[in-house]
């Protein structure tokens, strides 16, 4: 049997470092998205009531 303490390995210290740079929200995009569905219903309802 394997013991029962986990004692972290050099690899698991390079996974966590690769995890943090690579694995964020895109914010950026998702502002973007909805900016552009914003002036997108703006624009049908300004065309809508004329």
């Amino acid at each position: 049997m394997k013991p029962m303490i986990w004692h972290p390995d050099e690899k698991d210290k390079k996974v966590n470092q690769y995890l943090d740079r690579i694995n964020h929200a895109p914010y950026g995009t998702i502002f973007m998205l909805t900016l552009g569905l914003f002036c997108l219903f703006t624009v049908v309802i300004l065309i809508g009531s004329f």
